[in-house]
């Protein structure tokens, strides 16, 4: 199925034919010490740590690779458990530390808050910690202290780092989302090309590298860059089956339409939906809450306590709907994520799977949806042509015809995505993609934005703000990937008041330990402690994700917490603050409010605040405000309108001074439209008089 060299779905490693002795053998005489463990020993440590009674696919023999002392590379499908690949032998290798290379600071975060609730010693180095507490750091390092301790690749390119680093007993190095090393790989980061100096700064220690997703190009340009000796390769299947891919191009602007429908079926259910912008994470936040629909954003623009308040938001279930740029998404770990849906074409095959491969993570069915639009070609096209590097823009040209590929061709779309990372797969129908089967029938006929708008405003005035038409009672036959996906085994013996009430005694306990809920537990074991409803901590033992240091935590906890629910205690009832975006945005406006003080007050940008107003003002629901620019910009802006017409926004910028912002002439454009409306009506009306 693979290129010859590669393993997959638990093939053994190989034994050496070379006659050389192998890195096990060479432990005693080597600076390091690596241990051989028993079926029986990994077993208990991953009982102890992890409340798991058995490996997933490959777990087992990547974890006996790094034991061993191999270099090892691993490609593993997002959700596939990589993390414990390296997490496991860490916690067996006592005095030794594995140094883990991660690019993001909240992932680091993250690890080391679970490992250190799991009862294994962990620790992150970088900027964001005080002076003394870094030194405290390093000096607990050198003394063996840590098995995990996690780095950027930009601090461990410091010169400082590597001599302090030749004093921590340093087992091996898990190279984290290792594609990033590649010029072929889709997120490229230049401080990763740094890491190929490991090799010769520690010429002992084994190398790991895990990626989620790598062509065949990239996994072999990781081994090269790392100089990786011999190494132990290990590739999972790519196919994901139950995922259903749907791929829609949105005509005449019906994608707010399809999104809404979109929400409707998977309501009360996990969602996230990408956007390409900041500015459409804001709107799209801002339009589905004008139906009703609570949902949260993240991007980059927003500060680090009000991203991570969202996500903890959204992981925790307060909030079931998260609208994020691609910067929301690199080490969440939420299993029962019914849909992702993209709002744009991403930029290449690579990220796509990345990204929709964070549905499902339960192994339920789920849905991926990529409604795009031509101008997404145009935008993707710009971006490629700013490129100045020949090599870089001939790469990006590739995944540019990929991607366009992918989704205008009529290819089943698990196949394409197989073929794409080199696995071939053999089959008539994969039942799973709007190309195998027909497309669902929510999507059905979309209507323009404009008219799509008014059409969901009165539906939400007629059903008092709820912006959902009555649900659907016709259900889709089931897929071969398992049945509708909205309907996942989650309800299967599951009292859902039991798992609300143990969703909010989750978050409770997760804000009086400073720690986010899903830290506390994930959402598969709450499902589990619901069905189980154990009476012991004996019994508690036995629901997955409780080991040792988990159930000394919290066992006594969640076993209070089930005998209150069995005396009639449910949870609170938390009604959501409703404020529609536009109603608080005429509010304000009203208050004579600038729009800077409005996105402030509404933790918008401003950018998003103006095309709000853009919208209210085109709807005739406001009027133009004189103060809100200059006269004479005013002016100019009108002039050029009168010459070229308020089509293209930018020819009319290309046309005005400099100094003039494309808000300022959306405002003017959008006054213009409504009074030419309202002029065209009214000569209507006049005509049909006469």
């Amino acid at each position: 199925m693979f290129r010859k060299g590669w393993r997959w779905c638990g093939q053994p490693p190989s034994k050496r034919t070379d006659g050389r002795k192998s890195s096990i053998d060479r432990a005693a005489t080597g600076n390091y010490t690596l241990c051989m463990s028993s079926d029986t020993e990994l077993l208990g440590a991953l009982r102890k740590y992890w409340g798991y009674d058995a490996f997933r696919p490959l777990q087992e023999n990547i974890v006996k690779s790094l034991l061993g002392g191999r270099d090892t590379c691993v490609v593993m499908p997002t959700g596939g458990g990589k993390s414990l690949c390296y997490q496991l032998p860490a916690a067996i290798l006592e005095k030794k530390t594995v140094i883990v290379v991660s690019p993001l600071i909240a992932l680091m975060q993250d690890q080391v808050a679970q490992l250190t609730q799991m009862g294994i010693p962990s620790a992150l180095l970088n900027s964001t910690l005080p002076g003394d507490e870094q030194s405290r750091v390093q000096h607990k390092a050198i003394d063996g202290a840590y098995r995990l301790l996690y780095l950027s690749p930009e601090r461990l390119a410091r010169e400082d780092t590597i001599g302090w680093l030749r004093l921590v007993p340093v087992s091996f190095f898990a190279i984290d989302e290792a594609h990033c090393i590649s010029e072929w790989g889709h997120e490229f980061r230049p401080e990763y090309r740094q890491l190929s100096s490991l090799r010769k700064h520690f010429s002992e220690q084994p190398i790991a590298a895990f990626t989620a997703s790598a062509t065949r190009r990239v996994r072999h340009d990781i081994i090269e860059q790392l100089k990786l000796r011999e190494p132990h390769k290990y590739i999972a299947s790519f196919h994901r089956p139950n995922l259903n891919y749907i791929v829609k191009e949105c005509p005449g602007k019906t994608q707010d339409e399809l999104l809404i429908r979109a929400m409707r079926k998977y309501e009360d259910r996990n969602v996230i939906v990408y956007a390409p912008t900041i500015a459409r994470v804001e709107e799209t936040v801002d339009f589905l809450a004008e139906q009703g629909i609570a949902a949260i954003g993240y991007h980059g623009k927003m500060d680090s306590d009000t991203r991570r308040q969202n996500q903890e938001r959204w992981m925790s279930d307060e909030v079931r709907v998260l609208v994020g740029t691609i910067a929301f998404g690199l080490g969440i770990n939420k299993a029962a994520v019914r849909a992702v849906i993209h709002l744009s074409l991403p930029k290449s095959i690579e990220q796509y799977y990345q990204e929709a491969g964070r549905a499902g993570r339960d192994g339920e069915p789920a849905d991926c949806i990529l409604l795009w639009q031509k101008r997404d070609v145009g935008l993707l096209t710009y971006f490629v042509e700013q490129l100045t590097d020949p090599a870089e823009k001939q790469r990006a040209w590739q995944r540019y015809h990929e991607i366009r590929n992918f989704v205008e061709g009529k290819i089943c779309r698990h196949h394409r995505i197989c073929s794409h990372f080199g696995e071939n797969r053999k089959w008539n129908s994969c039942g799973a993609c709007d190309v195998c089967s027909r497309e669902p029938e929510w999507m059905g006929t979309a209507v323009s934005t404009t008219k799509a708008r008014k059409r969901l405003a009165a539906a939400a005035a007629a059903s008092g703000g709820a912006g959902l038409p009555a649900r659907e009672t016709r259900r889709e036959p089931a897929r071969i990937s398992g049945g509708d996906p909205g309907a996942n085994r989650q309800g299967a013996g599951i009292d859902p008041e039991l798992r609300e009430y143990l969703r909010e005694w989750r978050r409770t306990t997760a804000k009086q330990r400073g720690t986010a809920a899903f830290i506390v537990m994930h959402d598969t074991s709450l499902d589990e402690l619901c069905r189980v409803r154990p009476r012991s901590l004996g019994e508690l033992r036995g629901v997955s994700g409780f080991g040792d240091k988990k159930t000394e935590l919290y066992g006594q906890g969640i076993l209070d917490a089930l005998k209150e629910f069995g005396r009639g205690a449910r949870a609170t009832k938390q009604e959501e603050e409703k404020k529609k975006p536009a109603e608080e945005t005429m509010r304000l406006l009203a208050q004579g409010r600038t729009f800077e003080e409005i996105a402030k007050a509404r933790g918008r940008q401003v950018g998003s605040v103006v095309e709000l107003v853009v919208r209210l003002l085109e709807n005739g629901e406001i009027e133009f405000q004189p103060k809100w620019i200059e006269p004479a910009k005013q002016a100019q802006i009108e002039e050029v309108c009168s010459r070229l017409g308020i089509g293209r926004l930018k020819s009319l910028k290309e046309a005005l001074p400099p100094e003039i912002s494309y808000d300022e002439i959306k405002l003017v454009a959008a006054r213009l439209r409504l009074e030419h409306r309202n002029g065209t009506e009214a000569l209507s009306s006049g005509t049909g008089e006469n």
